[in-house]
């Protein structure tokens, strides 16, 4: 019998938080801090199994609810910025852009290993945040998983990962 393929999307309205980021566009120019409201969402594509079922939603469902509780109201920094200084201060991450230093709390920033914290950029970081360590696709005979990140209504980046 032929593998049967279906693909679910799962994209709730309680995936979504609140961050502040800066675009970085070059050595001299940059967006002034400001914020979003970050919406997640995956389709992921599976074999139907004798049940009819690809798999067991709700792991996905929480994996997507931690993901955003983690980020929830924080400031996300490019850590892998070719035009960031970052510098350690004690309680503070010194940013520095175009010889403009700007202190932020640590307790309140979030240093991702990105080249910057954009929708292009985060929603590969995220995709691997859900990929984990593949276990998980392997036991649940994941065939590909497509991650969506928005910024704003109509704007979504979208990586994804295929066996």
């Amino acid at each position: 019998m032929k593998t049967k393929l279906t693909t679910i999307d799962i994209a709730k309205q309680a995936f979504h938080f609140s961050a502040a980021h800066f675009t970085v566009f070059s050595a001299t120019n940059r967006e002034r801090l400001h914020g979003h409201n970050f919406r997640l969402g995956v389709a992921i594509t599976g074999e139907v199994d004798e049940n009819g079922l690809c798999f067991d939603y709700a792991v996905y469902k929480d994996l997507l609810k931690e993901i955003c509780a983690r980020y929830d109201e924080f400031t996300l920094i490019a850590e892998r910025s070719p035009h960031l200084k970052i510098e350690d201060d004690g309680d503070f991450h010194v940013v520095t852009h175009n010889n403009i230093a700007v202190p932020l709390l640590k307790t309140d920033t979030i240093l991702l290993p990105i080249r910057n914290v954009t929708i292009d950029e985060m929603a590969h970081f995220f995709l691997e945040e859900v990929l984990g360590d593949r276990s998980l696709v392997t036991e649940l005979k994941i065939h590909k998983i497509e991650l969506r990140i928005s910024s704003g209504p109509d704007q979504w980046g979208i990586a994804s990962w295929e066996r």
